[in-house]
C-alpha cells in the first residue's frame, strides 16, 4: 500500500490512529505536456483523491476517451494471449527481466501484429485439425465398414458353392419338378441395394437405429459396430465415444429419409465402396494423408509454443504498462481542462502531511516533461466534509475493519478502533475462556502469519481469505482466551493447580458429594483465577454463574461509560459545547446512577463478604426509596445515597430532552444575524463558511430538532437498561462454552476411557476430536465473534459514534497480480 510505503520512508509523523488525518482540498493547475508524468508521479506516490471534475460528461464526450479506448483494445489483446497461454500451458514470468523502457505506440503495433499472427495460426490449425479429425472418422469407417462386407461376402460365396454343389449332384425322385424355374424367377427379381455408412455418438445409437427403422417402415437393414476409443468429433472439437453404422436400403425415398435423420442427429456420413481393392486404396491413401497432417500440425504447434514463450516472457511488463496508462489516462479524464485548452485543472484531498510529497513529486514531473511551466498547487477553503482516512498497517487494518464495517468514521471524530484493538479480543475471550482451545486458535493464527508472504500472493478461497486477512485479530484472541481461560482455570474443562494447591480441603470424606459447606479452607487463597476444587462440585454452577454473571455487568457498565466519554471528547475537539452540557453530563449522571451503582454495590459485596440481595436492593429503590434495607445495607446513609441517585436519573431525562433545541434555535437565530454583517475580507468569509457545520446552510425547523432530540433521549434512557442487560451475552455464552466442553470431555472422552477397551478409546478420541474443532473451535468460535461485534457496534459506538463519514480513496498505480 501507499501509506507503508510512505511510512517506510520516515516522511510521515506517526500513526495516529485516535483522530484521522487532517485532509485538505487541493487544486492543480497543470500544463497539457507535463500532465501525463504528473498524474503518474501522483499515482506512484498515493496520497491524492482526484474529484471527478467531469461528472456531468459521458465516457465518450471527456478528453482523453480515445486513449482510454486504445488501452482498452490493449487490455484485450492481452487478455487474449493470457488465454492462449493457459491453454498451452505457458506460465508468464512473474519476474521479468530489466529491459529498456517501451514506448506505448510501438507496443500498439507489435501486440496488434502477435495476435494476428496468433489467430492465423489458430485459424490454420483449427482447420488442420478438422482435416485430421475427419480422416480418422473416415479411416474407422473404411474399417468397421470393409469388415461388414468382407463378412458377409464370405457369407454369400460360402451359401453359393452350397447351392451348386447342391444342383450338381444327383437327382432323386423326390426333388421338386418346379424348382429350377423358381431360382431362376427369383434370380430375376433381385434388386440392387443402397447403402449409406458414417458415425453417429454411441449415447444416440439406438434411437437413431429405431427412428430410421420406423421411417421406412422396417425396409432398411442396418449394422452398427462400437468404436474402441473415444475420437475428437470434427465439428465440435470434444472427445465423444461413437459407433460406425452401415445402412441398406432399397430406393430413393428411403435414402432421402435417412439423409435426413443422419442431419438430425449430427452423424457424419462418409462414401464408401464395395470394391475390396479400392477399400485398401482408399485406407492406404487416408493413413498417408493422417501421417503428413500429424506433422504438420505439430510443427505449426510447435512454431505457435515459441511464440506464446515469446510474449510469457515479457507479459507481465506489457500488461503493467497497459493498465498503468490505462489508469493514468482515466484519472486525466477526472481534469478539466482550461479555456485556453493549454492547461488541465484538477481537485483533490491529500493529507495535510502530504504536501510536500506531492510539491516534489510536481516538480520532478515538469523537469521530466521538459516542461517551462511548473504545476501550480494551491489550497482550497471548502465547507465539504473531507474524507477519512486512517494510516494503518498490516495488524491494525483488520481491526479498524470491524470498525468500517459498521460505517465510516465522520471526519476527525474518535476512532473506535483504537479500543477495539484491545476490547474486541478481550470481550470474545471471556465468552470463549478456554485456555486449551486458546492454545489451538494461537497455532492457527501463527500458520497463517508464518506463511503470510506465500499466502499473500496466492489465490485463496472466499472463507480461507477472510480467516487469512484477520490473521491478526485472530491471535489477540487466541492470547485473551488463553488470559481468560487460565483465570476460569479451564484446558478443555479440565481445571490444573497450574499457581498453587488448592486453598481447600475435605473436612471428611463425604464432603465429596456435598456442598462447598463440607470444605474448610486450609491454605492461602488461591493466587490467580478460579480456584480448582470448584470445579466439579456441587455448587460450580451457582458460584461461576453468580461470578460471570456480575463479571458480565461490570465490563459493560465500564465499556458503556468509555463510550460516553468519547463523546465528551469529540464535544471537546469539535467545540461543541452544547453536547458536553445536555448530553454527555445527563448522560453519565443518568448511566452511573442506575447502572454504576449497581457496579459499586457488586464491588462491594465481593469486599466486604455480605450476603445482600442486590436484586432486592435495585427493585425497591425504585419501588419503595424511603423503606429501611435491613440485612441488605452495605454502608452507612445507603438509603439517603439511593434517593440522591434516582433523583439524578429522574432531573436528566429532562435535562437531556428540553433545553438543547432551543438552544440550537438560538443559535440559528444569532447566525442569521451575524449573516447580515459586512465580512472583512474574502479569505475571512472562505475561513468561516468552512467553521460552519454543513447543517448551518440548511433551513432550521424546530419541530424536527425537537423530535429528533426526544428520540434520541428515549433511545439512550431504554438503551441504559437493555444494552447494560445485552452484556449479559457474556456469561449466558461462557457458561454454554464450558458447559460443552465439559459434557465433550466427560461423556465422550472419559466414558470411552472407561472401557478399557483400545477400539473404543480411538473411536471416543477422533469423536471428542471432531465435536471439539466442529463445535467448539469453529461454531463457538463465529458465535462469540458475532457476539463480540454486535456489543461493539451497538451498546459501545452508539454512545459516540456517527459513523457518516466516507473513505480516503487515493489514486494509486495499479500493479498486477
Amino acid at each position: 500500500m501507499a501509506e507503508a510505503r510512505v511510512a517506510g520512508g520516515g516522511c510521515c509523523p506517526p500513526m495516529d490512529l485516535f483522530r484521522s488525518e487532517a485532509m485538505q482540498l487541493v487544486q492543480l493547475i497543470i500544463p497539457i505536456e507535463s500532465a501525463h508524468h504528473t498524474v503518474s508521479y501522483i499515482g506512484d506516490l498515493g496520497l491524492l483523491q482526484f474529484k471527478d471534475l467531469n461528472a456531468d460528461k459521458s465516457p465518450f464526450q471527456r478528453t482523453y476517451a480515445a486513449q482510454i479506448k486504445k488501452f482498452g483494445e490493449m487490455s484485450r489483446k492481452l487478455r487474449f494471449f493470457k488465454e492462449q497461454m493457459e491453454k498451452a500451458g505457458v506460465t508468464p514470468l512473474t519476474k521479468p527481466m530489466k529491459q529498456a523502457e517501451i514506448d506505448v505506440d510501438d507496443l500498439e503495433v507489435k501486440l496488434g501484429e502477435l495476435e494476428a499472427e496468433l489467430v492465423e495460426m489458430n485459424t490454420n490449425n483449427e482447420k488442420l485439425q478438422h482435416s485430421y479429425n475427419e480422416l480418422v472418422e473416415y479411416k474407422l469407417v473404411l474399417n468397421k465398414a470393409g469388415e461388414f462386407f468382407s463378412s458377409a461376402f464370405s457369407r454369400a460365396t460360402a451359401q453359393q458353392k452350397e447351392i451348386e454343389s447342391q444342383q450338381t449332384g444327383e437327382e432323386s425322385l423326390d426333388t421338386p419338378l418346379l424348382e429350377d424355374k423358381e431360382i431362376s424367377i427369383e434370380s430375376s427379381k433381385q434388386v440392387k441395394l443402397g447403402f449409406i455408412t458414417g458415425l453417429v455418438l454411441k449415447e444416440k445409437s439406438m434411437l437413431f437405429e429405431r427412428i430410421i427403422f420406423r421411417a421406412t417402415r422396417g425396409n432398411v437393414y442396418t449394422r452398427q459396430a462400437a468404436v474402441e476409443e473415444p475420437v475428437i468429433d470434427p465439428v465440435s472439437g470434444e472427445k465423444v465415444e461413437k459407433n460406425v453404422f452401415v445402412v441398406f436400403y432399397s430406393g430413393e425415398k428411403a435414402k432421402t429419409k435417412i439423409l435426413k435423420i443422419c442431419e438430425a442427429f449430427g452423424a457424419n456420413r462418409y462414401s464408401f465402396t464395395e470394391d475390396f481393392g479400392k477399400q485398401a486404396q482408399m485406407i492406404s491413401e487416408v493413413s498417408g494423408r493422417l501421417s503428413e497432417l500429424k506433422t504438420t500440425i505439430d510443427a505449426g504447434l510447435l512454431q505457435k509454443s515459441n511464440l506464446l514463450q515469446t510474449i510469457s516472457d515479457r507479459f507481465v511488463q506489457w500488461n503493467t504498462l497497459v493498465r498503468e496508462e490505462k489508469s493514468i489516462y482515466h484519472t486525466m479524464n477526472m481534469l478539466s481542462l482550461d479555456v485556453t485548452k493549454k492547461c488541465l485543472v484538477a481537485e483533490g484531498w491529500s493529507p495535510v502531511f502530504a504536501t510536500n510529497l506531492i510539491q516534489d513529486a510536481l516538480q520532478r514531473a515538469a523537469f521530466d516533461s521538459n516542461s517551462q511551466v511548473g504545476t501550480i498547487l494551491q489550497v482550497l477553503h471548502t465547507s465539504e466534509s473531507p474524507p477519512t482516512y486512517f494510516r494503518t498497517n498490516k495488524f491494525t487494518s483488520a481491526f479498524q475493519d470491524i470498525v468500517d464495517a459498521y460505517g465510516v468514521a465522520k471526519y476527525q471524530e474518535a476512532n473506535p478502533g483504537v479500543y477495539t484493538i484491545v476490547t474486541f479480543p478481550f470481550l470474545f475471550a471471556i465468552m470463549f475462556g478456554d485456555w486449551g482451545h486458546g492454545i489451538c486458535m494461537l497455532l492457527a493464527a501463527l500458520v497463517f502469519i508464518i506463511r503470510e508472504k506465500k499466502l499473500s500472493g496466492q489465490k485463496l478461497g472466499d472463507i480461507t481469505e477472510m480467516t487469512f486477512g484477520g490473521r491478526y485479530v485472530i491471535l489477540m484472541m487466541a492470547f485473551f482466551s488463553i488470559y481468560t481461560g487460565l483465570i476460569y482455570n479451564e484446558f478443555f474443562s479440565v481445571p490444573f493447580k497450574l499457581f498453587a494447591p488448592s486453598a481447600y480441603a475435605c473436612r471428611d470424606l463425604s464432603c465429596r458429594d456435598a456442598t462447598t459447606y463440607g470444605l474448610i479452607k486450609v491454605r492461602p487463597t488461591y493466587p490467580f483465577g478460579v480456584d480448582p476444587v470448584w470445579h466439579g462440585s456441587r455448587s460450580e454452577l451457582p458460584f461461576l454463574n453468580s461470578l460471570k454473571m456480575k463479571l458480565s455487568i461490570l465490563i459493560g457498565v465500564a465499556q458503556m461509560n468509555l463510550g460516553i466519554i468519547l463523546s465528551y471528547f469529540n464535544a471537546t475537539y469539535f467545540k461543541n459545547s452544547l453536547n458536553i452540557w445536555f448530553q454527555f453530563i445527563p448522560q453519565m449522571i443518568f448511566l452511573n446512577s442506575l447502572f454504576g451503582y449497581l457496579s459499586l454495590l457488586i464491588i462491594l459485596k465481593w469486599c466486604t463478604g455480605s450476603q445482600a440481595d442486590l436484586y432486592h436492593v435495585m427493585i425497591y429503590m425504585f419501588l419503595s426509596p424511603t423503606d429501611e434495607l435491613g440485612e441488605n445495607q452495605l454502608f452507612p446513609w445507603q438509603k439517603t445515597v439511593q434517593l440522591v441517585l434516582l433523583l439524578s436519573a429522574l432531573v436528566s431525562v429532562p435535562w437531556m430532552l428540553l433545553p438543547k433545541p432551543f438552544l440550537l434555535k438560538k443559535q440559528h437565530q444569532a447566525r442569521q444575524g451575524e449573516s447580515y454583517m459586512p465580512l472583512q475580507s474574502t479569505e475571512d468569509s472562505l475561513q468561516l463558511e468552512a467553521n460552519h457545520d454543513s447543517h448551518g446552510h440548511e433551513e432550521f425547523e424546530f419541530s424536527e430538532v425537537f423530535v429528533h432530540q426526544m428520540i434520541h433521549t428515549i433511545e439512550f434512557v431504554l438503551g441504559a437498561v437493555s444494552n447494560t442487560a445485552s452484556y449479559l451475552r457474556l456469561w449466558a455464552l461462557s457458561l454454554a462454552h464450558s458447559e460443552l466442553s465439559s459434557v465433550f470431555y466427560e461423556k465422550v472422552l472419559l466414558l470411552a476411557w472407561g472401557y478399557n477397551n483400545i477400539i473404543i478409546l480411538v473411536v471416543g478420541a477422533i469423536v471428542f476430536i471432531f465435536a471439539t474443532v466442529g463445535v467448539l473451535l469453529v461454531m463457538e468460535t463465529l458465535s462469540a465473534f458475532l457476539h463480540a461485534l454486535r456489543l461493539h457496534w451497538v451498546e459501545f459506538q452508539n454512545k459516540f459514534y456517527e459513523g457518516d463519514g466516507y473513505k480516503f480513496y487515493p489514486f494509486l498505480i495499479c500493479i498486477p497480480e
